[in-house]
């Protein structure tokens, strides 16, 4: 199960052993809701931007490069799609109690067409996004690798530091500062109740939805395409 997967089981049965030194730390505060992540006290936001075509190897491997600037430091580098990849793995291995949206997907052809670059970059931006304005996941230190080193040499360096993480899964746990207020055991299942109900229903909506809109592509692929284009050559016809 993802209780035991995520490390959650190991760390409340006492299986996850005590580290000599914790360099990391994320706080857990209340709020008027409940429990929530304490703020980032430095947020920030990234532009992705300029997607443009890169060729190595004399030209033997061609990639699409793009431009990432953090707005705290105003510094640009620049990141290919499997470097995104990387950080999306990396995020995935050490947080695996926060829920981290995917990336677009990769794509075997066509991916050098200009169609296909501009809709990746909007869906990269979004996802951009979404990980500066998290504070947690904007802290974490393979994050600021991947948003501020510009140096082929240390970028390797922090990313076989970023790989040998041992604060991951269950240790990722000991890094947790958790609020002292007492919490009510009713309480906190009530609340577990109702999210675990509406996450259910929306992902069965979210389901329906796609189904739905899978079916009206079709069609209109199909049977309602030829009606449009029956529509279209009647205006064409009275112009």
């Amino acid at each position: 199960s993802s209780f035991v997967r995520s490390g959650v089981e190991a760390f409340v049965l006492g299986d996850v052993p005590m580290m000599a030194k914790i360099a990391e730390s994320y706080t857990i505060e209340m709020g008027p809701m409940g429990p929530l992540w304490k703020e980032s006290p430095q947020p920030f936001s990234c532009s992705i931007e300029d997607p443009t075509k890169q060729t190595k190897f004399k030209g033997i491997k061609t990639y699409i490069s793009y431009r990432v600037t953090p707005s705290h430091t105003g510094r640009p580098v620049y990141r290919r799609y499997k470097h995104f990849d990387w950080l999306y793995n990396r995020l995935l291995h050490k947080f695996t109690v926060i829920s981290v949206p995917h990336l677009p997907e990769k794509q075997a052809t066509g991916r050098f067409e200009e169609d296909f670059i501009e809709k990746r970059k909007r869906r990269l931006i979004l996802w951009m996004n979404h990980m500066t304005s998290h504070p947690v996941l904007s802290q974490y230190e393979g994050f600021e690798h991947f948003l501020m080193c510009a140096d082929d040499k240390q970028w390797k360096l922090g990313k076989r530091r970023a790989e040998k993480d041992e604060m991951v899964g269950a240790h990722f746990m000991l890094t947790l500062q958790i609020p002292n207020e007492h919490q009510d055991l009713q309480d906190v299942e009530e609340r577990i109740d109702t999210f675990k109900a509406f996450a259910k229903k929306m992902d069965d909506s979210v389901m329906q939805l796609t189904h739905v809109a899978s079916e009206l592509v079709r069609k209109h692929l199909g049977g309602f395409r030829k009606e449009f284009q029956r529509l279209g050559n009647s205006f064409q016809s009275i112009s």
